[in-house]
């Protein structure tokens, strides 16, 4: 060997070009090459476009901040795929504070091998729920890690947002007498998940309920509906939702089964896999605590958006033990409603 033959540059990754190497993520020209042609495109905006380390925002008042780590299996299933979750499900924690969503930060983490065309369609995916909630990505982060650490794609999202609600939003606001509002029919996200996930051939196919939810929120507070307290019903339903707001605010909670919508090839499923619909997640559902005056205004305002159409009130707020909810079925008798103990339904958000 010749002192022209020898470089220190990296020989270029094995692999073929429609997936994720390990080079993707070691900050070279490869990093650069999966950066410019599916991350940037799909979000590009001033922000994105400036390179640098973080975005410079203008924040006045107050603001409300959260972040949240996604790790579905299967990435796509029937009516979403994680991009969609990821983005819909910040957007929705911030609504639950009272906030309008106005910036999101992305992490990416890809495994080895992810299909390169699987990445395209969730920053796809990410871009249009980002633009159906009028949110804008303005930073994020990509990383590699090796073929079999990470079910094909992590996703961690932070969001910021102006809080439009006057009046503070929580469990601590939630007093007896309140009336207990669900937006619509609960357990669609987690059957879906489910069966995608195990390849269950339902006779109908059951789609993810995964929706941005802030426009109803803010209709609520924009007419001055006395709202206490908001809780999306996530990873453990509503029962858990029910349950760590009455230990919170220290009261107790009567929920009517019969008031509680679940579709009927969601019930089916539920019943053949011996699962409690007040168990399964939810992506675009949740409960409002809205003072009792404002019940039926709340209800009508709900009524007015496609993603909370189905709202009804399903309970109320009781002076009893904290954490204590109960639910009356079809015969009148109560029954203790509690977290589960364990895991029922894992990577389902």
């Amino acid at each position: 060997m010749t002192d022209g033959d020898f470089s220190l540059a990296c020989p270029a990754p094995a692999g073929g070009d429609d997936t994720v190497q390990m080079a993707h993520g070691g900050g070279g020209r490869a990093m650069e090459r999966l950066l410019d042609t599916i991350i940037r495109p799909a979000f590009d905006n001033p922000h994105l476009a400036r390179r640098h380390d973080g975005a410079v925002l203008d924040l006045a008042g107050p603001v409300a901040f959260t972040t949240d780590s996604y790790v579905v299996k299967p990435l796509v299933f029937p009516g979403g795929d994680i991009g969609t979750l990821a983005v819909n499900g910040t957007v929705n924690d911030l609504a639950m504070c009272g906030a309008r969503a106005a910036h999101l930060s992305v992490g990416l983490i890809l495994e080895e091998g992810l299909p390169l065309d699987t990445l395209r369609r969730v920053v796809a995916s990410m871009r249009s729920a980002a633009d159906a909630a009028g949110v804008t990505l303005v930073t994020g982060d990509t990383k590699v890690v090796d073929h079999g650490k990470a079910d094909g794609l992590f996703v961690n999202t932070a969001g910021l947002g102006p809080v439009v609600s006057a009046a503070p939003i929580g469990p601590d606001a939630v007093r007896a007498g309140d009336a207990v509002i669900l937006s619509g029919d609960i357990g669609r996200h987690g059957i879906a998940v489910m069966a995608a996930r195990e390849g269950f051939g339902f006779e109908t196919v059951i789609e993810s309920d995964c929706a941005p939810v802030v426009d109803p929120v803010m209709a609520l507070i924009e007419a001055g509906v006395a709202v206490h307290c908001l809780r999306d019903l996530t990873r453990g339903g509503l029962a858990s939702a029910a349950v760590e707001i009455g230990e919170a605010a220290g009261v107790s909670i009567a929920l009517d089964e019969a008031s509680i919508p679940v579709r009927e090839d969601v019930n089916a499923a539920c019943e053949i896999l011996g699962l409690d619909p007040l168990h399964v997640a939810n992506e675009g559902r949740f409960v409002a605590f809205v003072a009792e005056a404002d019940a039926e205004r709340a209800i009508d305002i709900l009524r007015r958006f496609a993603v909370s159409a189905g709202a009804v009130r399903i309970g109320t707020v009781g002076g009893g033990a904290a954490g204590e909810v109960t639910c009356r079925g079809a015969l009148g008798v109560d029954r203790i409603v509690d977290m589960l103990s364990g895991e029922q339904l894992p990577r389902i958000c």
